[in-house]
């Protein structure tokens, strides 16, 4: 199985502001896509504590542990 970026807004460099798609100029989330798609030109790959969504929250799976530059097998992406 191939694995590649997805299609969707959360990958288009038209997304602003983590909701707002500049080209159509409306509220969109990563379930979206369009006919207009531009991927964007760099996709960071950078993973530690401080971009996980769970990063200080009742999810974080080592809240004690949790600091920058750290990763466990639990991150997940910021929206």
């Amino acid at each position: 199985m191939a694995i590649r970026f997805a299609n969707n807004c959360s990958n288009c460099k038209n997304l602003v502001e983590k909701t707002f798609c500049s080209k159509h100029e409306v509220l969109v989330s990563q379930k979206y896509t369009c006919d207009l798609f531009d991927m964007k030109a760099e996709l960071k790959n950078e993973r530690s504590c401080t971009n996980c969504e769970k990063h200080e929250t009742s999810n974080c799976a080592h809240p004690s542990k949790a600091a920058p530059g750290m990763l466990c097998s639990s991150w997940a992406p910021s929206a």
